[in-house]
This record gives C-alpha cells, structure tokens and sequence, in this order.
C-alpha cells in the first residue's frame, strides 16, 4: 500500500517499573520515534504506585540522542500554570527541542481522589485546563503576562528563557470527550485520543477537523495520534489472552464480553495482524502511533517492542 508519513512510539507502562534510562535507550536503539508515559498523583486509594513525567521524560531525554520525549499526558489541571509552563519549558530545553508536550483532565473512574488530596474541585478540571493553556501560550510567547480568570490570577510574570522550540512545544491533547476535541481544536498541535474503535477514531478525527475549520484554524502539521493498546505474538491466541487479561477483563459489562472489548479496542495478534489493524487505524486518520504493549513485566514489553521494530515498522518504511 502507498502509506501517508506515520510515526512510532512507545509507552512506559508496566507496572512497578521504573528504568526509564533502559527503556529509552531501548526505544532509540530499535528505531521507535518517541516514548510517553502518563502519570497520577494519586491513582485510587489505596494507589497504584505511579511517578511524575515530567521528570521521568527529563531522564529519558538526557539518557538518548534522538528520542521525542513526550508527556503522554500531564494532568493539567493538578498544576498551576506558570510552573507548568515553567516545566515544560525546561524539560523543552534540557531535550534540546524533542518534547511533545500532551495534556488531559485525567477521565478515569476514580480520579477525584487526586484533585481531592491537591484540594482542587474535580468538576472544574476542564475550563480549568481551557483557561490554563490559553494563558500557558502567552506566558511562552509575552513579557510581562498579567492574567485576571476564573481560576487563576497573577500580575507582571515573565519567563526566560523561551522554549527551544518557536513557539512552544507541540500540544498534543488526550481524551474521549466532546469537550476534549473542541479543546483539541482550539488549542491543540494534536488530537491524542485512546481506548477507541476504528470506526470511532475515524468519526472523532473528522469532528476534530470540523471544529478547527469553524474556528478558522489551519491544521497543517497538526498530529493526528492514538495511544494504542497493543499485544503481538506469533501466537494469535496468546496475543489476545493478553489483551484480554489486560484490557477486556477492565472494561467487561454484562452486554459485552471481555474478548469483544480486547479485539474493538487493542491491537492483538501476529505481526501480520498487527500491521493489517495498523493499515485500519491509518485509514481512520492515525499518523502518530504510541503502542502501550500489554505486559506484566519488562521481560514482556521489551519483547514485543523488538517484535514490533522488527516486523512490523519496516512494513512503513519500505
């Protein structure tokens, strides 16, 4: 097939984890084009443990050469906006321009126990997070920013230096939501979607398009991508045991069983297989690819990372 340009990525997401040196180190020497990671403060409670990464993609950053770093995602609204720009600016710097910087409101069951312990309102995550990026591009762009909102006030702010990237690190925005794509039309460099059919990530890029056109907004350059859960084997069954154990038992309701909900929402299966739900996804509007590889272990995840860079990306790259 005459594929479009796409991009491949990696998230760091076993559980109880932490090497991200080795992980992106791996990542790079495999040919992957960027890794991300997400984060909690607090992932219910009792909580699954979790790190911050901003600090997790600063690691990465210095540990490789090449590797985009993305944050995938910042909870934006547990931050304050200037230290978040503040943040991003500096992780921005130190990669020396390869950050992708993605945000979302974190719509998970069971997230307000994190905004709870920050003590902000949960109900107002995202005209929180509206108000912050509109005023987080000013702060990268102006001198002297003075800021009068809803949920946020300060006067006479500058920060230097500026960002290496002009100007400012691509905003990738994550979500499932209405509200998300019209934040990702408005303010966004990406649509950073997950957990979705192929017939509704085709349906949701085609809104998102809509609503920047509305807005008179250009999206040429605009990342299209999809965290993608993902488990590949050269055992079709075992691939999908795995997706299902990872994926389908989370999500299983009494209309749908927990194998239907792993082959709607996971790539599983051979490398073949792998490459065909690719070609689908890339039909739907996917340019920018970052696979969650379904794993109890790093052993696991490091395996199908080499399966994927082996035997499926060259596919892309003819």
């Amino acid at each position: 097939m005459t594929t479009p340009q796409v991009t491949f990525g990696c998230n760091f997401s076993v559980e109880e984890y932490w090497d991200v040196v080795e992980f992106a180190q791996k990542a790079e020497e495999l040919g992957f084009d960027r890794i991300t990671t997400g984060e909690h403060v607090m992932d219910g409670n009792p909580p699954r443990p979790t790190l911050l990464n901003i600090p997790l993609m600063a690691a990465a950053a210095g540990a490789t050469r090449t590797l985009q770093v993305m944050t995938g995602i910042v909870i934006a609204p547990l931050y304050h906006p200037v230290m978040l720009a503040k943040l991003v600016t500096s992780l921005d710097i130190v990669s020396k321009g390869r950050l992708d910087f993605g945000i979302g409101v974190s719509g998970q069951r069971g997230t307000r126990v994190e905004f709870d312990a920050l003590g902000i309102p949960v109900q107002t995550r995202g005209r929180r997070t509206d108000e912050m990026l509109a005023v987080m591009r000013r702060l990268w762009t102006e001198e002297h920013v003075t800021h009068h909102g809803r949920f946020f006030d300060f006067e006479d702010v500058t920060l230097l230096p500026r960002p290496q990237q002009q100007p400012y690190p691509p905003i990738w925005v994550a979500g499932r939501s209405e509200a998300a794509m019209q934040r990702a039309a408005r303010y966004g460099d990406g649509w950073y979607p997950y957990l979705f059919t192929v017939r509704r990530l085709k349906a949701t890029n085609e809104t998102v398009r809509q609503l920047a056109a509305d807005a008179g907004r250009d999206l040429t350059g605009f990342h299209w991508g999809l965290n993608q859960p993902t488990a590949i084997a050269a055992d079709r069954g075992e691939a999908l045991a795995t997706a299902v154990a990872h994926v389908g038992q989370r999500y299983v309701t009494p209309e749908r069983s927990a194998e239907d909900i792993a082959q709607a929402l996971c790539i599983a299966g051979t490398p073949q297989d792998c490459i065909k739900a690719i070609e689908e996804r890339i039909d739907a509007g996917v340019r920018d690819f970052m696979f969650g590889f379904l794993s109890p272990d790093a052993a696991g995840m490091y395996r199908q990372m080499e399966i994927v860079a082996r035997q499926v990306i060259p596919y892309f790259r003819g």
